[in-house]
């Protein structure tokens, strides 16, 4: 766990225009910063970030937050991932909170085996392009596959020389541990003797999302079927390879703004159609498609398109991997490309732009695909038929919304002329068999673990009686954190010499929120907004005023990521309207008296009404004693009601 004072140091040090320009073309703009946004294809700018504020704003995608969030979103990253990279940018360093001696030592060896993997991939690289016999072997290998230069070096592909130490020896030579050598499955050891695993093949470095070499592919370039034409690394401390997908780090930006993600067998169908323009693409690195490799595409994209062989092989791969893709709700569609074909080799046969139409046209829904093979393998046998009804219910059934198989049970029916109400029928009995399999195994196992407890500041309320108070509750933090140390008039009664009189005081925009809210007890139903204004209230005891950053830097991440949003600008006025057109709009800061009573009395409105809901429910179920009670507050809180409907000049239904 990373201490906080090491989270403070590392989001104090951090300057997100800094960060954010890593990723995005910015120029500078006024006191911010513009650029394309990241999220999605646009040719004007629309994406903001605000220095003073510590924000980035993306009007395109309507995507906001901090410099946490960004990379989050951005680069996929989770929290504690990117405060590490942050504090590897910064050369903060993190100390953990008392970490055992487990700990130390995995951190220990996954430390080092970074570092080996890394020698590796420079030693296999610099082999390829240098020696004599990695560029008489593996680099004509590479260029008799059409793979351009710029291709292999983007790919770091490399070679392994034969012989049996060549590796091991230099890597000992040049103080790189044994025991991590053999931990990263490149060299093996046999009795006392060492050898290299991966010699005489050409290399395929396999990166994580964060882009380092955690594992590699190796490819032999000999006929001999006795050996085996792929080997990968065994799994170590970096590489777990049901989780890991090939080509993930140079895809992941392109998927999440192209929404879709290609996904292929080999790693040479992932490094051809990069070359022919196709970016979003990765593949299983040779093992077959799982679990942990669909939930990685679904942190970018929730679209996946299987581009397979189109013989038996390829077909049965994509049957097996539809199914897993729909479980975990994502979209799957499929192409096949023609017989004897792979996405490699079509891709070096037509040019880029007719690659991408085969693949648009040959793209099949998952039902229509399955549909038209299954109906071609029973080609009229009435037994197969109905083998192939249950193999397409067997895949809807593992979609886990309810509507979206209800469409595709519609579809279905439809493709096969056969009725829903049978489809609905095997549908519920495949669902039922799944749920009671699921107890039976469940039965057999410990109870879950007790719930994490909720957050300090609550749970949110839902609305009540189709009322609700979230767009209210916003705009008051909207208002809050814009204008908190702005100044209002306010007007209050005051007895002097026996009489009444009205003044006006001068308090902050702050002060004047937050004394309205206490005066009527409200607190706010949504939990982060309420945290927002206990944290300002805590600044406002000690006299103080916070700093934006106080909350869009807030290790509460829910609390930092709505402030970073809400201080994010709706729009800018431009600047034309004022130094060429000599027109000067009315600006919110203008008319700030009655943009806060409006919204304080918007929310009073919207509470009253829930509450006159709430009585209105509870007289119908009160006893006699209780119900003159009840009417008699929802007199009152009609009174309240036609006031605050007389503020607004108009009545409230």
């Amino acid at each position: 766990m990373i201490p906080q004072q090491t989270i403070d140091r590392i989001l104090d040090a951090a300057l997100i225009e800094e960060v954010v320009g890593e990723f995005v073309q910015l120029k500078r703009s006024g006191s911010s910063f513009k650029g394309l946004s990241p999220f999605s294809n646009e040719k004007t700018p629309s994406f903001y970030v605000s220095p003073a504020k510590g924000i980035f704003k993306d009007f395109s995608s309507g995507k906001g937050g901090n410099v946490i969030s960004f990379l989050m979103e951005h680069e996929r990253m989770t929290y504690p991932e990117a405060l590490r990279f942050l504090a590897d940018k910064y050369s903060i360093e993190i100390e953990e909170q008392q970490p055992s001696e487990e700990a130390v030592a995995e951190r220990s060896e996954r430390e080092n085996l970074s570092v080996v993997m890394s020698y590796a991939q420079k030693f296999f690289t610099d082999e390829l392009w240098n020696s004599d016999e990695g560029k008489a072997v593996g680099l004509s290998y590479f260029q008799q596959r059409g793979f351009r230069d710029d291709i292999i070096n983007k790919f770091q592909l490399g070679y392994h020389p034969e012989g049996w130490e060549n590796f091991t020896k230099k890597a000992l030579a040049d103080g790189y541990q044994k025991d991590y050598l053999i931990s990263a499955g490149l060299t093996k050891q046999k009795d006392d003797r060492l050898y290299d695993f991966f010699r005489g093949r050409v290399i395929f470095p396999i990166r994580n999302i964060a882009g380092k070499v955690i594992a590699f592919g190796g490819r032999t370039l000999k006929s001999d079927k006795k050996i085996a034409k792929y080997f990968n690394s065994p799994e170590h401390a970096l590489y777990n390879k049901s989780k890991v997908l090939y080509g993930i780090y140079f895809a992941k930006n392109v998927m999440v703004k192209q929404d879709q993600c290609y996904l292929v067998e080999g790693y040479t169908d992932v490094i051809a159609l990069h070359q022919a323009g196709v970016e979003n693409v990765v593949s299983s690195s040779g093992t077959s498609l799982t679990e942990g490799q669909i939930k990685l595409i679904k942190r970018y994209t929730n679209n996946i398109t299987m581009l397979y062989d189109g013989d038996a092989a390829g077909i049965k791969a994509s049957f097996r991997g539809i199914d897993l893709i729909l479980a975990q709700g994502l979209n799957v569609k499929v192409v096949l490309f023609p017989d004897g074909e792979d996405p490699d080799s079509f891709s070096r046969k037509v040019s880029s732009t007719e690659l991408q139409d085969y693949i648009a046209k040959a793209s099949k829904d998952f039902l229509t695909f399955k549909t038209d093979i299954l109906l071609e393998d029973a080609q009229g046998d009435p037994i197969k038929r109905a083998q192939l009804i249950r193999q397409v219910v067997e895949s809807i059934s593992r979609i886990p919304d309810g509507i979206q198989r209800s469409v595709y049970v519609q579809a279905c029916s439809s493709q096969l002329n056969v009725s829903e109400q049978v489809l609905n029928s095997e549908l519920n009995k495949i669902l039922r068999s799944g749920v009671q399999k699921q107890h039976r195994e469940s039965s057999s196992m410990p109870p879950p673990p007790l719930p994490l407890p909720p957050m300090e500041y609550g749970e949110e309320q839902k609305p009540k009686g189709g009322y609700q108070t979230e767009p209210q509750e916003r705009d008051l933090i909207r208002l809050l954190m814009h204008y908190g140390n702005f100044p209002v008039q306010v007007e209050v009664e005051s007895q002097e010499e026996g009489q009444n009189q009205v003044i006006k005081l001068e308090i902050s925009v702050a002060e004047y929120l937050c004394s309205e809210l206490q005066a009527d007890q409200f607190n706010l139903k949504n939990p982060v907004y309420g945290g927002i204004v206990s944290l300002y209230e805590s600044y406002l005891k000690k006299e103080e005023f916070p700093d934006s950053k106080v909350f869009t830097l807030n290790s509460d991440q829910k609390l930092s990521s709505t402030a970073a949003e809400i201080l994010a600008e709706e729009y800018e006025l431009s600047a034309n309207w004022e130094t060429k057109h000599q027109i000067y709009p009315e600006t919110e800061d203008m008319k700030l008296n009655k943009a806060v009573r409006d919204c304080v009395n918007r929310l009073k409105l919207s509470n009253v009404m829930i509450m006159i809901h709430e009585v209105q429910e509870e007289i119908k179920t009160v006893n006699e004693d209780d119900l003159l009670i009840c009417l008699d507050r929802k007199r009152k809180l009609d009174k309240v009601k036609q006031e605050l409907s007389k503020y607004f000049g108009s009545s409230v239904l």
